[in-house]
């Protein structure tokens, strides 16, 4: 029988960051409110979550970098919209927010989870920042708590040995 691993999405005592884009601020500001809440509902207190608001999307991964730098957090949330609209400018700000996103992840080991909606009109980016399809910023900020646990515990441990 193989072993299993997975995080704890109740990770409190371990603090976060939020990475906002202020572009397109409507949106991103929902998601924000979302992430917190998920992070709050979850037993992180307010003193351990720290929100840093960036002009746009392509900004995002430095300052992910630079947060997960600092070596106090857990985990980072990266959230923004990129909204298409007649050019290859929304391709190119998600790819390479993306891009930068998962190498800085990659460079620190810290978890960076990527909340940036890519929506095709400006609907679509409100129903995921809290209408009908949900709030991504919640979901993500899920996976930062379950993400954080995982990799601030040591998951080669069994659950026999987490129990002595």
């Amino acid at each position: 029988m193989s072993n299993l691993y997975h995080g704890n999405p109740r990770a409190g005592g371990l603090p976060f960051a939020i990475a906002a884009s202020r572009f397109n601020d409507g949106v991103t500001s929902r998601l924000v409110a979302g992430a917190e809440q998920a992070l709050l509902e979850n037993g992180v207190p307010p003193e351990d979550i720290d929100v840093v608001w960036v002009p746009g999307a392509l900004e995002l991964p430095l300052a992910a970098l630079t947060l997960a730098d600092s070596g106090r957090y857990a985990a980072i949330i990266a959230l923004g919209c990129v909204i298409k609209h007649q050019t290859l400018h929304f391709e190119l700000v998600a790819q390479g927010a993306t891009q930068g996103l998962v190498q800085a992840s990659l460079e620190t080991g810290v978890p960076m989870l990527h909340g940036i909606l890519a929506c095709f009109d400006e609907q679509q980016a409100y129903e995921r920042a809290g209408g009908s399809e949900g709030n991504k910023g919640y979901e993500v900020a899920l996976s930062a708590l379950e993400m954080a646990d995982l990799l601030q515990r040591s998951p080669w441990e069994t659950e026999e040995n987490e129990q002595s």
